[in-house]
C-alpha cells in the first residue's frame, strides 16, 4: 500500500488511472513503459487485460485504486463521470487522501471541476489538478500531448515528472480550473478548425484538384498548422479509425464554450456556429463517430459518404 505521507517526486510513488478509453489506454502504456507502477480500474473490465499483461495492477474498484496510489490520474467521458469515480459506490472519497493527488485529464466545466476538487478536499483529504489534454490518440500513443493544468505549484511540480511520460508539454496556468479553462479555448480553436478544414476540403474536391496534396502545397505558409497536416488526409481517405476524438465530446466541449462564453459576456460567433455544425454531425453521423467525419455533411449524393 501506498504511504499518503510522501510528497517527494524524486521518491517512488504508487499511481493509479482510471478510465482507459482512446486517450487512457495509450497514457497508462506509457506510465508503464517508464518504469512507473500502476494500478488501473475501467467500468468496462475488458479493457484492463492488454494492461494487466503490460505490468499494470488490476483494481477492483477506484477506492482501491485510491487505496494503493499516491497519485490517481483520472481521464473520463464527463462531468457526471468524474463525480460517480469519486462519490459512487466504492468512490474515490471513500478511501482514505490525506497527501495524495487526483489529477484529472478529463475535460469538464470549469466550474464542476472547482466544486468537486472542493467536496473531494472536503470527503477525504485528496488534492486536485484539472489536467485536460490537447493532441487526440495519435499525441497519447506517441508521448506528444499537451497538458494544461490548475492546481496549487508544488502539486504541479510534483506530477510534472509524470506528466512528462505522457506528454511532451505540461503548462501550469494558475488555480483550480484553469486547466479546465485553458481546455476550452483549445477547443474554439481546435473545433473550428475541423469545420474550417471539411470546408476548404470540399472545396478542392468538388473544384476537381487533389485534396491529399492540399497538406504538402500549404505546408510552411500562413495556412499550414499542425490540424491542416493531420485532418485533411483522414477526411480526404476516410480514415476514422481509431477516431481522433468522438463527435459528442467536441459538441460537449463547445456547449460548455457557449456556457462559459454567456457567463463571461464574450463573443464567441465562430464556435457557436461550429458547435451546431457538430451538432448536425452527431444526428447524421452517430454520437461516437469520428469527430473527423463533420467532413461528410457536406458530401454531394453522387460522393461516398
Amino acid at each position: 500500500m501506498a504511504d499518503a505521507s510522501r510528497t517527494n517526486p524524486q521518491e517512488v510513488e504508487g499511481l493509479g488511472y482510471i478510465g482507459l478509453g482512446l486517450m487512457g489506454a495509450p497514457m497508462t502504456r506509457r506510465l508503464l513503459r517508464a518504469g512507473h507502477q500502476v494500478t488501473i480500474w475501467n467500468r468496462s473490465q475488458d479493457k484492463m487485460a492488454p494492461l494487466v499483461e503490460a505490468g499494470a495492477s488490476r483494481a477492483a474498484t477506484p477506492r482501491d485504486v485510491m487505496a494503493s496510489s499516491d497519485v490517481v490520474f483520472m481521464c473520463v467521458t464527463d462531468a457526471a463521470a468524474v463525480e460517480e469515480v469519486i462519490f459512487g459506490h466504492e468512490g474515490l472519497s471513500s478511501a482514505p487522501g490525506a497527501g495524495k493527488l487526483v489529477v484529472d485529464f478529463s475535460s469538464i466545466h470549469p466550474d464542476a471541476t472547482r466544486n468537486l476538487a472542493t467536496r473531494l478536499k472536503d470527503a477525504n483529504g485528496t488534492g486536485w489538478i484539472d489536467a485536460p489534454v490537447s493532441g487526440g490518440t495519435k499525441g497519447a500513443e506517441e508521448g506528444t500531448l499537451a497538458i494544461m493544468a490548475g492546481g496549487e505549484a508544488a502539486d504541479i511540480e510534483r506530477v510534472r515528472p509524470y506528466a512528462l511520460a505522457m506528454a511532451r508539454r505540461f503548462t501550469h496556468m494558475g488555480p483550480i480550473g484553469a486547466g479546465q479553462t485553458t481546455k476550452l479555448c483549445n477547443q474554439v480553436i481546435v473545433g473550428c478548425a475541423m469545420a474550417v478544414l471539411a470546408e476548404a476540403t470540399r472545396l478542392a474536391v468538388n473544384a476537381g484538384i487533389d485534396a491529399n496534396r492540399l497538406p504538402e502545397a500549404l505546408a510552411g505558409g500562413f495556412a499550414d498548422s499542425i490540424p491542416l497536416q493531420l485532418f485533411v488526409p483522414r477526411m480526404v481517405q476516410g480514415i476514422h479509425t481509431p477516431p481522433l476524438g468522438h463527435i459528442a465530446t467536441m459538441l460537449k466541449d463547445l456547449d460548455t464554450v457557449a456556457d462559459v462564453a454567456q457567463a463571461t459576456s464574450t463573443p464567441v460567433p465562430m464556435a457557436s456556429l461550429a458547435g451546431q455544425l457538430f451538432r448536425l454531425a452527431k444526428s447524421a453521423r452517430g454520437a461516437e463517430a469520428d469527430a473527423l467525419e463533420i467532413y461528410k455533411l457536406s458530401a454531394s449524393e453522387r460522393q461516398a459518404i
